[in-house]
């Protein structure tokens, strides 16, 4: 039911705040807690009036897209069998009465602009407000140890959390090595026949999402990074509908892009007959065009941390504009620009509406459509939940390896700082 959805959505979306959001709270200079702390604020009235408010563009950018990835979200409602939502509704009428039914588009329609109107009350919340400091060497918010009640309600909250997260992985995995799992709490019996399985059959599967998914990302963190340069820091003419624009991207549920790459493109042929719009590059502008909005709100929000003083010394000091900002600003906003890489190249990984159109050839086929093909039988479920395994911990592997890219640049800036 409807509270079964609430509770999925909320488990598999609340790592979007969590990435924006630790980005924020590592770019807040130390000494604004420190001056907070001389002049008495403790507790509760330090992180109300001090951190959370420094922390608000990565808070109000992790929220809006939660509420909007939900708002269009197709699969778990469908897996839960409650329909009676817009994007469900969506889907059934385009797909059972036809492309020509109108109130399929409609209800795309409402939902473009309920996200369209999430976009843009995130921005009146953050604008006209300053949230940039001037001083980098602080590299966040100190660090310190909990003891006593404190560390035994931090780690109890955390345990919950990771056991929460973790029980649908562990589900998973238990299916990826079960032979027979009926009505047992654990499965009969355990083998590796589906993983042999699947790196037979699928192993094509696996380096397609790597490169479709790493295209579209780095695709996505460019444009990112330029888009919120030139809202932010120029005073282009229609900057803000350049902005608009690209989040209303973010507003167009999968299905109803990949219905319009095929009916603009299927007719254009490339040389040997295939269909430009089945083509794989059209995969991966597909990818790039719904998670481009995550890039760029995760790059705006820290770039409105990093004060524009720093690139006006850097000019000063002789930097031209392209200098400043891939010496000065880049490096300044790294933890930003990971946050958006991650986000969009997992939220790829596991795309599927578009992929179900837009994927016409096994061989061009990613990881989320060979699962989508396995699950159709139940012979197929223990090679789709290895198939699943395999997706699970190239997602972890990428958010790792940036994670500690963005540990390693704070650090950096911080021993730059003390020096």
């Amino acid at each position: 039911g409807l509270n079964g959805v609430i509770f999925v959505e909320a488990l598999h979306y609340f790592p979007f705040v969590l990435l924006n959001l630790s980005a924020s709270l590592a770019n807040i200079d130390s000494s604004m807690e420190e001056s907070a702390q001389n002049l008495g604020a403790r507790g509760w009235t330090l992180f109300r009036r001090i951190v959370f408010p420094l922390a608000m563009p990565g808070y109000v950018a992790g929220a809006a897209l939660v509420f909007v990835k939900v708002f269009d979200d197709l699969g778990t409602p469908l897996l839960l069998s409650q329909t009676n939502l817009l994007a469900p509704q969506a889907y059934l009428r385009i797909t059972s009465v036809g492309l020509n039914d109108p109130m399929g588009y409609v209800i795309s329609a409402i939902l473009v602009v309920f996200s369209l109107m999430a976009m843009a009350a995130s921005g009146l919340i953050t604008r006209g407000r300053d949230y940039a400091t001037q001083q980098r060497g602080g590299g966040g918010l100190a660090r310190r140890p909990l003891v006593g009640w404190r560390k035994t309600v931090a780690w109890s909250f955390i345990i919950l959390v990771v056991v929460l997260s973790l029980s649908p992985h562990l589900g998973i995995l238990l299916l990826s090595f079960a032979t027979v799992w009926s009505f047992s709490p654990l499965p009969d019996a355990y083998t590796l026949k589906h993983y042999t399985t699947v790196f037979a059959d699928s192993a094509h599967m696996m380096g397609n999402t790597l490169l479709y998914c790493g295209l579209a990302a780095t695709i996505d963190v460019v444009l990112g990074v330029s888009i919120a340069y030139l809202v932010a820091r120029t005073r282009l003419p229609g900057r803000r509908l350049l902005d608009g624009l690209v989040m209303a991207s973010l507003a167009v549920p999968g299905l109803v892009l990949g219905i319009g790459i095929l009916r603009t493109y299927y007719g254009v042929e490339l040389p040997g007959g295939v269909p430009l719009a089945t083509f794989w590059g059209m995969l991966v502008i597909g990818y790039a065009i719904r998670r481009l909005p995550y890039a760029l709100r995760a790059c705006d929000a820290a770039l409105k941390q990093v004060h524009e003083s720093l690139e006006e010394a850097a000019e000063n000091l002789g930097a031209g504009k392209l200098t400043a900002l891939r010496r000065i600003v880049v490096p300044l906003i790294t933890g930003g620009v990971l946050a958006g890489f991650v986000t969009s190249f997992a939220t790829a990984a596991v795309g599927l509406s578009e992929t179900l159109l837009l994927v016409t050839r096994d061989v061009d086929a990613p990881i989320s459509y060979g699962i989508y093909v396995y699950m159709q039988s139940p012979a197929g479920r223990g090679p789709g939940a290895a198939l699943g395994v395999i997706a699970v911990v190239v997602v972890a592997l990428g958010a790792w390896m940036s994670h500690r890219i963005a540990e390693r640049e704070r650090l950096r800036r911080g021993r730059g700082g003390t020096a």
